[in-house]
């Protein structure tokens, strides 16, 4: 069988390599390493702001990652700057918010991680907390503290215990976005994961780094949400084979 695609968000930065410097498209290398580790197939999904460009990509995935990175622009959620609060990434925010709605409207399996857990919870009409101290290691070190799931939920089904996590965010998630729950907390009751249950697929964000360490299992739920949906899409694209044992006996012709 083969394995699930799972599209992964990217972003276009400056880059130097060689003897070359000029804007790339980035993703650090944790994420696609991860999907590999979980049994997936990854695929880069560079910026595109053509009219139809995220509904068409979408349409080709098994599952989406969205990965972090910058802070998501405060008016996106009706708020005014922090001043800790980082410069805007207006293309990146448009183009995976428009991943986002894609995917829920598709039923396409979704997991946002960091960054992108809060554009699910913004995309859902939900807010951020702009800054929070300790939750990281310091400038460009990655922290880790326990998080403890929610029973009950779907990230409680991928990780039943207490989990101690690579995490590196100043911000989160405040007021829930529309049919979204929490799934998982940190001690002081940060919002550590999210969810949207009842929907026709997995939708999950968590706020910590799953790229940076070794456990596979929250992208694993994602793959195997993935597999599930296209199985589903095979089976239903498969022409059916008559049963031969449920035919009526042909009458002999004299």
């Amino acid at each position: 069988m083969s394995r699930p695609v799972i599209g992964i968000s990217t972003y276009q930065d400056p880059a130097r390599w060689g003897v070359w410097e000029m804007p790339a498209v980035l993703l650090p290398a944790g994420y696609p390493r991860l999907v590999r580790a979980a049994g997936g197939l990854a695929v880069l999904l560079p910026p595109d702001d053509a009219r139809d460009a995220a509904r068409d990509t979408v349409a080709a995935l098994d599952g989406l990652v969205i990965a972090g990175g910058a802070d998501v622009e405060p008016a996106r959620y009706g708020a005014v700057a922090d001043p800790r609060t980082g410069p805007p990434a207006r293309e990146r925010d448009a183009w995976e918010l428009a991943l986002i709605r894609a995917a829920i409207e598709r039923e396409v399996p979704l997991l946002g991680i960091c960054r992108g857990m809060q554009l699910l919870n913004v995309a859902l009409g939900g807010t951020l907390h702009q800054h929070l101290d300790d939750h990281t290691g310091g400038p460009g070190v990655f922290g880790s503290h326990p998080v403890t799931p929610v029973p009950g939920t779907a990230y409680a089904d991928a990780v039943p215990e207490t989990a101690v996590v690579p995490a590196y965010h100043h911000q989160a998630v405040d007021r829930l976005g529309g049919g979204l729950v929490a799934s998982a907390h940190t001690p002081d009751g940060t919002v550590e994961a999210l969810e949207l249950p009842g929907h026709g697929s997995l939708v999950l964000g968590v706020q910590w780094h799953p790229e940076m360490g070794e456990d596979t299992r929250v992208m694993a739920a994602l793959v195997g949400a993935a597999g599930a949906r296209a199985a589903g899409a095979r089976a239903a694209l498969s022409p059916r084979t008559p049963d031969r044992r449920s035919r009526a006996p042909r009458t002999p012709v004299s």
